[in-house]
């Protein structure tokens, strides 16, 4: 490849390299390519390794997350819940992860497309979109998970469905101009030249810089909000065993401070391997000139942020007990009428749930909310609520 056999060089005394014999140039300049050709650095067993996994990764990504999407959609209740709206904008953006970001991927370190600036960085930007607004979904998720643990007799009235919407549409505008700044006009004014990014191609640093810190803050947020739910489910737990006594050992049932360690232990181990290795590329690119072996690397730990989309609708829908039933009946009356064409099928087509009252927090997994019915599993707020009561003496 043109303009890469040198190898790459950050010391002080590599910066002092001679021109035409007097001029001091920087080995920047040595480094600077003609096309993106520079950025294909893949060798054909990294290709082969990587690209199966976006083979399998992507479709099984969009078809998941697609499912999570209709399902909410064609169930009337789960789409007045404002968890569930937070679910299907972090699907929505999982379904955009799974499009863009193979498509692109693979046109570029496989198949090796040659776009221009423009076709380029329309392309990055709707990478770009896709993770951000997957991680500015988490952010909702775990924001509602607070309220509902935090606020828990309020939740109804501080988080309701409007503000629901409205959250979510503030997430995605900002999303999208913060994604396509570059199309726009951020871009590196020296096009594939130093100081341009080595990661990125016609990125300038100062933007890279600032993505990167955006992220940065939202998973802070993240961590901080499990983490104050955490805080409060134990000192609930506490205080109930102190009112209460202990359980007697047959009867006991593990608390909901340690299942909740367990599910959101989960949760961020899965967030931060992911994303960690990859923003740490970021922030090296910004800082200092990375080698080829860590461009190859930073090639393989991109797509974990691609393997993190396909595992949130584990972690954040399909395990939520509600949404399972409506998928299951969803299937069913799918079955029923393709058994029986003949039937006639009148009123609403929306898949209906006995789900309670419109804008309660029950979103959460089952290991998040203890069964205080035998038949059905409560939602942390309910938890909250019923402990409440019985602290009161009602």
């Amino acid at each position: 490849m043109d303009g890469w056999d040198e190898p790459v060089g950050s010391s002080v005394g590599a910066m002092m390299s001679k021109d035409n014999g007097s001029t001091p140039t920087s080995p920047l300049v040595n480094r600077s390519c003609a096309d993106l050709k520079c950025y294909m650095v893949l060798f054909e067993a990294e290709k082969t390794a990587i690209g199966s996994i976006c083979f399998l990764a992507g479709p099984f990504t969009f078809l998941e997350n697609a499912l999570v999407l209709g399902v909410i959609a064609a169930t009337a209740a789960l789409r007045q819940r404002p968890s569930y709206l937070f679910i299907g904008s972090l699907a929505l953006a999982d379904v955009f992860a799974s499009c863009f970001f193979t498509t692109s991927f693979l046109d570029f370190h496989l198949f090796h497309r040659l776009d221009g600036p423009i076709a380029y960085l329309f392309k990055l930007g709707g990478v770009t979109m896709a993770f951000t607004g997957s991680v500015g979904s988490l952010l909702l998720t775990a924001l509602d998970r607070y309220l509902c643990i935090h606020q828990a007799s309020s939740y109804k009235v501080v988080l309701t469905r409007r503000r629901a919407l409205l959250a979510i549409l503030a997430l995605w505008s900002a999303t999208i101009l913060i994604s396509f700044l570059p199309l726009m006009g951020w871009r590196c004014p020296t096009g594939l030249s130093p100081p341009c990014s080595w990661l990125f191609p016609y990125i300038d640093h100062r933007y890279l810089a600032c993505w990167v810190s955006f992220i940065l803050v939202l998973l802070s947020l993240i961590l901080g909000a499990y983490a104050l739910i955490l805080w409060r489910a134990n000192r609930h737990e506490a205080s109930m065993t102190g009112l209460q006594g202990a359980p007697t050992g047959g009867q006991a049932r593990m608390r909901l401070d340690i299942r909740l360690a367990r599910t959101l232990g989960l949760i961020l181990l899965i967030m931060v391997g992911c994303w960690l290795p990859t923003l740490s590329f970021m922030l090296a690119d910004v800082s200092v000139q990375l080698t080829h072996a860590q461009q190859r690397a930073f090639a393989f730990c991109s797509t974990m942020c691609l393997v993190n989309s396909a595992v949130n609708p584990l972690l954040y829908a399909l395990r939520c007990r509600e949404l399972r039933v409506a998928l299951m009946r969803l299937l069913e009356g799918l079955s029923e009428g393709l058994g029986c064409c003949q039937r006639h099928v009148g009123g609403d087509s929306t898949t209906t749930l006995p789900l309670g009252e419109g804008n309660s927090c029950s979103a959460h997994s089952e290991s998040e909310a203890p069964r205080l019915v035998s038949c059905q599993p409560n939602t942390v707020s309910e938890m909250v609520g019923k402990q409440q009561l019985d602290m009161t003496g009602k």
